[in-house]
């Protein structure tokens, strides 16, 4: 059994997002058919096209054939799912297709545009490069000498297609109380907050950060070290308490004492503290093996690892252990290894059962039979699809607090159960724990546990991020839970896993980027490069969100709940999913460098005369781009990166985007983030929300995540301060006021006020 299992979609997206959108329903046992058409896919000879394809079948519709179009409208007919790239609609097809689709009322419509619905300022398809640029991504990443930097993988995509998967989601659980479909929009922009929210989370009034602090970024604890033998690790020391026991443990108890410091460890990551904290620190870590190193670390209780590989860590036991190495047959390449499903449920697992189909595998297979007509049902406007739902978020730092925000962004009414002291990382966090309610509970007294039970009793989904065995011990496990609630899904966030010899650890971004080979590759022969970006933590946010929402849309089906699980770790090998593929004969993988531009010359950034741009030829033959550049004048018959570079370097922005742009080549202008905060459009698609701050100044944070036509959540959401809603959350479920105070005074439940809305320091 597969929790998709009967869902029908048709893919008719190009690109990658779309693809990776449905490649996560067809895990799931969704019936996904791919749409080719007559003209070759450009993405056809990547690597990453066996793992985006897996597991669906391929149909070639020709436009001009009125039997491929026959076949087509009726495909739409009886499909649940149809999943549209940039600039494509159904009415694309023709007018059979397009009426297909508006008599179909269970019909759920995933649209993709690549920058904002409509159009995209290069005036082309899907570019990661390009968004980065764009959206300021590129130019607010760490680096040696500044500039827009390229990244190792087009992730901007890859979450672009799992949040479109989790919205599709989304959709099907709130089909399952409305029996309607309707149309989902999930742009590139919305990806790109998603990605980089505390980037945009920032004062528009703000100097940009100075991103020319070396490949390690700007936080002096939460990095890498090169070590006294030669060998490189990551430590994950966030947090007021890790920082100031690492600096203990180092003997550099005089960064805390010394003035500029002042006992608050968070203004190490200061412009003028950073460069001489970060000399003791590399001084110290110098000084000693990497062995030793990771010894004295992991023995004070601070998450820590070493830099490895991309193929070592693909190799390694952890990623076996949680099924992310898998093996298919293909017909066309031979024996394929590739990523796993990087999302477990227990009771309907997914699973890669059969390689990419080539193009035309399945022509000639019989359409779906058409959805019965609902000429009764009356639609149901609520704010947003999970409108109705309860969810518990017991996560802590990043990752898990932000799938809270994800699943409330989507409309479900989310509760943060805190600790009474609170969630450690909650004002660093400010952003992430947006669009909760908050309830303090002491979890290690039994009578904590009977209150947690009581709410338990009232939700759908329970979200914790603990080490694997901590909810066990705590009384508030799946079977625990269960007992008290069968219909209950739980969704559990680690670093390593369940199960495997390493599931017990503690992990962060930073550590896993260097365990996983992300800093390495990036690097390539010159030192390994972090990603300015929690760019494992944000991902697995959506995948928590994913998977808990497929857990609920089978539950709603067979009404049975279940466990479910996602990674760090699993996350990371997803990210990086097209590096990871192995076949004989497929090209090396790239690597980077110091201040990386981009693999390809023409795909990459380059610097004019006032600022940076980045072209992307994505679409076409890089012969005939050249020729397109030559015939333009733009460059002559040198290097193709060199006369570039040149050319561009002669030129101001804006006139090198018009030279670009006549001889046909896709091209943006890299901003700043203070740019793209204020860019109209992005402010009137309600990319960013601006709210006042407490001290009376304002700030920024990322706006709205997708759009629905007919279950729109809409407005900014603001953070709980902690225990804020004690008091009528636990009044809600019958706990008498006379109790609730009883519980207070024994401090088993704290009640507190609001949140102090005030940005944080930021710390990478």
């Amino acid at each position: 059994m597969t929790a998709l299992a009967g869902v029908r979609v048709l893919d008719l997206s190009g690109g990658i997002a779309g693809p990776v959108a449905t490649m996560f329903l067809a895990d799931f046992g969704a019936d996904v058919i791919r749409v080719d058409g007559p003209a070759p896919d450009p993405q056809a000879a990547n690597p990453g096209y066996a793992v985006w394809h897996r597991n669906k079948r391929s149909v070639v519709v020709d436009p001009a054939h009125h039997a491929d179009l026959e076949w087509l409208a009726a495909s739409v007919a009886g499909a649940d799912v149809v999943v549209l790239g940039h600039g494509s609609e159904l009415s694309d097809w023709g007018s059979a297709v397009a009426r297909a689709g508006q008599e179909n009322s269970h019909l759920i419509t995933v649209r993709l545009p690549a920058y904002l619905d409509g159009h995209a300022p290069w005036g082309g398809g899907e570019s990661h490069l390009l968004l980065a640029a764009v959206g300021g991504q590129a130019m607010r990443q760490a680096s040696v000498c500044g500039g827009a930097i390229a990244s190792m993988s087009p992730h901007l995509s890859y979450i672009h297609g799992l949040w479109a998967a989790t919205c599709a989601v989304a959709a099907l659980v709130e089909r399952t109380v409305s029996s309607l479909g309707q149309t989902v929009t999930v742009t590139g922009v919305n990806a790109l907050i998603g990605a980089n929210i505390y980037s945009v989370s920032t004062s528009p009034n703000a100097p940009d950060p100075l991103t020319t602090v070396g490949p390690a970024g700007r936080h002096p604890t939460y990095r890498h070290f090169l070590c006294g033998d030669g060998k490189w690790m990551a430590i994950g020391a966030l947090g007021p308490k890790f920082e100031e026991r690492l600096l203990r443990a180092l003997g550099l108890d005089s960064v805390i004492e010394d003035e500029r410091i002042a006992g608050v460890t968070a203004r190490m990551a200061l412009p003028e503290n950073l460069p001489w904290v970060r000399d003791l620190l590399e001084s110290a870590f110098s000084s000693r093996t990497r062995e030793e190193m990771l010894t004295l670390v992991e023995g004070i209780g601070i998450p820590c690892g070493p830099m490895n590989s991309r193929e070592e860590w693909f190799d390694s036991e952890i990623v076996r252990a949680i099924g992310m190495h898998v093996s298919v047959e293909d017909p066309e390449r031979g024996t394929v290894e590739m990523p796993g499903v990087p999302i477990v449920l227990t009771r309907t697992p997914g699973g890669v059962t059969r390689p990419a189909p080539s193009v035309g595998q399945h022509n000639g297979i019989a359409p779906w039979p058409a959805k019965a007509a609902q000429p009764d049902v009356q639609p149901r406007f609520v704010p947003g699809p999970l409108s109705g739902f309860r969810v518990l978020n017991m996560g802590t730092f990043v990752a898990s607090p932000y799938a809270g925000l994800l699943l409330s962004e989507l409309g479900a009414e989310v509760i943060k159960v805190e600790p009474i002291t609170g969630d450690p990382f909650r004002v660093s966090g400010y952003t992430v724990n947006r669009g909760m309610r908050s309830v303090s509970i002491d979890l290690s007294t039994a009578a904590g546990q009977a209150v947690f039970h009581r709410l338990a009793e009232t939700a759908d989904i329970v979200m914790d991020a603990m080490r694997p065995g901590v909810m066990k011990k705590l009384n508030i496990d799946y079977e625990a839970l269960s007992a008290v609630n069968p219909r209950i899904v739980t969704q559990s966030l680690s670093a390593y896993g369940q199960g495997g010899i390493q599931a017990h650890r503690p992990g962060v971004d930073m550590v896993i980027q260097a365990e996983s080979g992300m800093m390495s590759a990036w690097g390539g022969s010159d030192d390994p490069v972090g990603n300015t970006i929690a760019i494992n933590d944000v991902a697995s946010a959506a995948m928590s969100a994913l998977v808990a929402l497929l857990g609920l849309y089978e539950r709603q089906i067979s009404g049975h709940g279940q466990r479910t699980w996602n990674s760090l770790a699993a996350t990371s090998v997803f990210l990086q999913m097209e590096e990871m593929v192995r076949y004989e004969g497929r090209p090396s993988p790239v690597v980077g460098s110091a201040d990386f531009r981009g693999a390809h010359p023409l795909r990459s950034y380059y610097e004019a005369q006032d600022g940076w741009l980045g072209i992307d030829v994505h679409t076409f033959d890089d012969n005939a781009a050249v020729e397109r550049l030559q015939a333009a004048g733009v460059i002559g018959d040198g290097p193709v990166r060199d006369e570039l570079a040149a050319a561009i370097a002669a030129l101001t922005v804006a006139d090198a985007l018009r030279a670009l742009a006549h001889a046909g080549i896709p091209s943006a202008r890299a901003r700043k983030v203070s740019e793209v905060l204020r860019d109209p459009e992005l402010l009137e698609a309600e990319a960013f929300h601006i709210r006042p701050a407490d001290d009376g100044t304002t700030f920024m944070q990322s706006g709205r995540y997708a759009a629905f036509s007919r279950t729109q959540r809409r407005g900014p959401m603001s953070p709980p301060g902690n225990g804020e809603h004690t008091r009528p959350l636990l009044a809600a479920i019958g706990v008498a006021p006379t109790e609730v105070d009883e519980l207070i005074a024994e401090r088993t439940v704290f009640a507190g006020g609001p949140v102090v809305h005030q940005l944080p320091i930021s710390y990478r």
